[in-house]
């Protein structure tokens, strides 16, 4: 459509560098000789990758950075079912590991304690994420606790999570052991040296040039195929040396020793070598373990405290003046309140003396999660940054896996150096997100919860109409959302909404405290109300890409599972699989001209894999989100509200489901796309974002006479469950394929040359349900009450853990709680009985058959 997407700051997304993988006779340099870079080292030598050159500024196998002070705790379980994989990997590979005959790991087990009953919940919810994910775990009592650690308060103590496979990580033992086989199989490593630069020629790395650190001496060009970046805190000064932001915040964090403790004495284990359980105090923000007669304290609960990251020391400093560069000032004000904590539940310590206090630096990123993966401008360029020791060796071998196999493995989508939008990462967003996300490291995380810094940065031209509205916003992708609107309130005491023949029933459930963070009963009255009238959405966040020119058609045809090339103005529904079938992301196709085409997608990370995957820049691709916007008008009087204002038929006939239409609408020009999320009659309507106003106004205006309502993502979301629509990156990841998601009509079966159809064929009943197929089954459940938790344990008819819930909302329409869960293939099928483990409590469900609402599709075809 030619007014719509000829757009005046037009950009054209520049050709990505191929990245080859890495092999036997390939030329790694690993800069970094951390706790990530060694176990890099050690996973590449692994795999035959014997030229590794591991470099760093500080001496070997202690460099300075963060691994050197690291307390080394490990707590598993994480309501991210990847992050606790990689925790359980980490624990895996150093359990078996020594140095110098000392264990790198110590399983003395984990002990997460609560003092209100607010917070014995969410250890409730963390035991069934510790069950879902695999980890042995076990809520006790107070008294119990006070076994497993002599001189916990048991009065104060309401229960505890005791996970027994957890433990105390020593980074430096871990990071010397790695090294050191890296080295007996064939690696390099050289301490004391500096890497200045990265030589980078037409778009790849050819190496790195280092000097000495101690006096910038002896410089000279290491060559290389691949170079990774595992520097730790310097990640973000090493990243750019190859023009890449790595989005993460060096962050100040409190930990001191205590005076020996009377209980401790004559213990025969030394300071590094613990027999107790690591205990968390989630509600105070505070964690400590015993070091021989001391115990040792860190705190969360205090300001955060940035660090410029072009401000930090190195080692050479360190030599220079002593001053340990992740070591800072100790601030006792911030320190004061874990303390405290710490004396009220162990009483034993308090009015000792604090000592050997500092403020150690490690890393954050705005979403806590590592920066994993190549990068998308520089061929051969990797990044293995803010990563923890929890997870170190487990992110090391999925780096690994993905630059010798080209595949992580797992669905790295939380891991993704790219999953940021590029315009978004200033440093003053980096830093702010980063500060954020150290705030919350030991809060609860609610499913419906958003971040409350740097918001507002990003809008569609609807936001102050929406203000106006009394919207309610949550933050996706740095857009503003409007989860519900004030205005329809309303709605709930309407004599319409309370009566019982409108032809579409409405439950509105009675939430418990748990359910009810971040929801409002608004939604069922705009959920009802795009129903039974109309209902108008912002889908402005939704990315979108114009792709264009010769050969886009084939380049299409290549990397979606449907077929796309099919007549201009049709609408297909397709998937990005990798090589191995697993879904990348689902993917709209409208085709707008012969060689023109617009792609609806989940993000950056789409984007990045299109540019990677582009044969020829002859191929443009653009991100037009920004610069465009969109509305979903969805419900039985969508056609009533935009006919009279609409220049073009957009009748059943004239535009039937998912074709596309370039109209006019209140004289604005607007591409309809008749698809819709929710399950009812409709479109997206795309226009220029600067006809963005007029158009919505003047459907808001049309709809005056019909009952239309904005509506917001509560609603949303509850009915795309409703007519079993999946989420990508909940109900459809990597991990899955097309068909084990409930979503083979997006394969077509009459195309091969697509990426991940050989892998599909290869697999029983190419990639099926099959009683034998490798893969978890994504189902629908309907249970009675309680809206559980992603990551909620599934049980059987036994008791035992069999899948875990994707996600979750209730149906205003039906009265009943619906999810979607991955379970074993024997018990996919419909009306299979099966538990729900939510806050410690067992509910009934059973595997439905969805859609629950309209299955038939008659709504939408209207």
């Amino acid at each position: 459509m030619e007014t719509m997407m000829t757009l005046a700051t037009r950009t054209t997304a520049p050709a990505a560098p191929a990245q080859p993988l890495v092999g036997p006779g390939r030329r790694v340099v690993v800069i970094g000789a951390g706790v990530v870079g060694a176990a890099l080292a050690d996973e590449l030598v692994a795999r035959g990758v014997t030229d590794v050159t591991i470099v760093d500024q500080g001496d070997l196998w202690e460099t300075g950075g963060s691994s050197s002070h690291a307390p080394g705790f490990v707590f598993q379980t994480n309501p991210s079912r990847v992050m606790c994989l990689l925790a359980q990997r980490t624990v895996a590979k150093l359990a078996g590991l020594q140095s110098d005959g000392q264990p790198v790991v110590d399983a003395v087990g984990g002990l997460e304690i609560a003092t209100t009953e607010g917070q014995l919940a969410e250890l409730r919810r963390r035991l069934g994420f510790a069950r879902a994910w695999g980890v042995p775990a076990e809520l006790v009592d107070g008294d119990r606790a006070a076994e497993l650690w002599p001189g916990l308060d048991s009065d104060r103590i309401l229960g505890a999570l005791h996970t027994p496979t957890d433990g105390v990580v020593h980074s430096r033992r871990a990071v010397r052991a790695q090294g050191e086989r890296a080295v007996a199989g064939g690696a390099t490593a050289l301490g004391a040296t500096r890497v200045v630069e990265v030589c980078v020629e037409d778009g790849r790395v050819t190496g790195v040039v280092v000097e000495n650190a101690l006096d910038g001496g002896d410089r000279r060009t290491i060559e290389a195929d691949a170079v990774v970046a595992c520097g730790g805190i310097w990640g973000p000064a090493l990243t750019r040396l190859a023009g890449v932001e790595a989005p993460m915040q060096p962050m100040e964090h409190g930990f001191a020793w205590t005076e020996p403790l009377a209980s401790l004495a004559g213990a025969e284990q030394g300071p590094e070598s613990p027999t107790r359980p690591i205990v968390r105090h989630q509600a105070a923000g505070v964690y400590f373990r015993e070091f021989g007669e001391r115990i040792g304290i860190g705190a969360y609960e205090h300001r955060p405290i940035p660090v410029d990251p072009e401000n930090l020391t190195d080692t050479a400093h360190m030599r220079a003046t002593g001053t340990h560069p992740a070591k800072r000032e100790f601030t006792p004000a911030d320190f004061e309140h874990g303390w405290k904590a710490v004396q009220e539940v162990l009483p034993e310590t308090a009015g000792l003396e604090l000592g050997d206090e500092f403020n150690g630096v490690f890393s954050f990123t705005p979403d806590g999660g590592p920066l994993l993966g190549p990068s998308r401008t520089v061929g051969g360029f990797w990044v293995g940054q803010a990563v923890w020791v929890t997870q170190s060796a487990g992110c090391a071998q999925v780096l690994a896996e993905w630059m010798t196999t080209g595949d992580p493995g797992i669905d790295p989508h939380e891991l993704d150096l790219h999953r940021f939008e590029p315009s978004t990462l200033s440093r003053g967003w980096i830093r702010e997100r980063g500060c954020e996300s150290y705030d919350t490291v030991y809060d609860v995380s609610f499913p419906r919860g958003s971040t409350s810094v740097q918001r507002g940065r990003k809008t569609s031209p609807f936001y102050l109409r929406h203000q106006l509205a009394g919207a309610v916003f949550t933050e996706a992708s740095d857009w503003e959302r409007p989860q519900y609107f004030e205005e329809n309130a309303r709605i709930l005491s309407s004599a319409a909404f309370r009566a019982a023949d409108t032809g579409v029933p409405v439950h509105v459930p009675k939430h418990d405290a748990w359910d009810h963070a971040g929801w409002s009963a608004i939604a069922a009255a705009e959920a009802w109300s795009t129903r039974t009238r109309a209902g108008l959405f912002d889908m402005s966040a939704l990315s979108r890409f114009l792709i264009e020119g010769p050969g886009a058609t084939d380049f299409l045809e290549t990397v979606c599972s449907a077929k796309v090339g099919r007549r201009v103005g049709t609408v297909a529904y397709a998937m990005l699989l990798d090589d191995k079938g697993g879904i990348r992301s689902d993917v709209t196709v409208t085709r707008l001209a012969p060689e023109r085409y617009l792609m609806g997608s989940n993000g950056p990370l789409d984007l990045d894999h299109l540019l990677r995957m582009r044969p020829d820049p002859a191929i443009h691709i653009e991100d037009i989100t920004t610069s465009t916007c969109c509305l979903g008008l969805w419900g039985p009087r969508a056609r009533d509200i935009l006919e009279p204002i609409t220049e073009g038929d957009i009748s059943h006939e004239g535009l039937g489901y998912f074709r596309a239409a370039e109209i006019m609408v209140a004289d604005v020009p607007v591409l309809a796309l008749r698809v819709s999320y929710v399950g009812d009659l409709g479109w997206e309507l795309y226009t220029d974002a600067a006809y963005g106003l007029h158009l919505f106004d003047a459907i808001r205006a049309a709809g005056a006479e019909h009952g239309l309502v904005l509506a917001g993502r509560l609603a949303f979301n509850s009915m795309r469950l409703e007519k079993g629509y999946r989420s990508h990156g909940t109900d459809v990841t990597r991990e899955d394929t097309p068909a084990t998601s409930g979503l083979g009509f997006a394969v077509s079966p009459r195309k091969t040359e697509f990426i991940g159809h050989d892998a599909l064929a290869a697999l029983p009943d190419g990639g099926g349900l099959t009683e034998d197929a490798p893969h978890l089954a994504t189902v629908g459940l309907r249970m009675e009450t309680g809206v559980p938790d992603a990551g909620s344990p599934v049980t059987d008819a036994d008791g035992q853990v069999v899948g875990w819930v994707t996600s979750s909302d209730y149906s205003y329409e039906t009265g009943q709680v619906l999810a979607y869960v991955r379970v074993p293939r024997a018990l996919a099928e419909v009306g299979t009985a099966l538990r729900v483990e939510r806050l410690g409590r067992s509910l009934p469900a059973r595997v439905l058959a969805d859609p629950v609402v309209d299955p038939e599709g008659e709504r939408i075809r209207r």
